[in-house]
């Protein structure tokens, strides 16, 4: 199972969170976040502790496309994370740019499953998480009887409320089952700093069979 760690910012923090290998680690770009990175230069000269293993996503809300290619011209992110009411236009738009897509819906009683079709050739990846009005980063699940309405096929990642607690009950998910995880604030000492070993005994449960 894939796993993704979102919301690191200090250059020491990625560093010791690199160590451990995730799939991706995610960078936030929204300034109502805690987790918001306000310096980008110094954030990109931390990737130098990221092995090739690694995919970097840089998250953000609504962003305007020149918000989004200041993003990309640095070169050095591999996914765009799109948190927010980014249509099927935007999504492509910024896909024709050279980057992959990863495209957050939140969930409720309410989802419309119907509207995925839509994003099919233009995200690489869909990201489910608990519908709050600070776009992720809650701490809250979702019920996940909700994800038995997916396509069979639907490449995605499950986020929101994940922790040590019920990250076993998440691998055993079938209906369909994730390609992998995305943890952010039940892993943290504080926002965006990481507890380590939390994500070192995360990492472990993972890799059980």
């Amino acid at each position: 199972m894939l796993w993704k760690v979102c919301g690191m910012r200090s250059d020491e923090n990625i560093r010791q969170v690199a160590k451990l290998r995730p799939d991706f680690m995610g960078f936030i770009f929204y300034p109502k976040s805690p987790r918001h990175v306000e310096d980008l230069d110094q954030l990109v000269e931390s990737f130098r502790h990221l092995n090739e293993e690694t995919f970097t996503v840089a998250v953000m809300v609504n962003p305007t496309i020149a918000e989004a290619e200041r993003i990309i011209k640095t070169r050095s992110f591999d996914y765009l994370q799109l948190h927010g009411k980014e249509t099927p236009e935007f999504c492509a738009s910024i896909k024709a740019k050279g980057v992959k897509v990863i495209k957050n819906f939140a969930m409720d009683e309410n989802f419309d499953v119907t509207q995925l079709d839509r994003y099919r050739k233009c995200v690489d990846l869909f990201l489910f998480d608990t519908k709050t009005k600070q776009h992720g980063g809650s701490g809250e699940t979702f019920d996940w009887k909700l994800l038995e309405q997916l396509p069979e096929d639907l490449p995605y990642l499950l986020s929101g409320g994940l922790s040590l607690k019920n990250i076993k009950r998440a691998k055993r998910l079938h209906a369909p089952a994730p390609q992998g995880i995305d943890v952010n604030s039940r892993f943290e000492i504080e926002p965006a700093l990481k507890d380590v070993e939390k994500l070192k005994e995360l990492k472990r449960i993972l890799k059980e069979k």
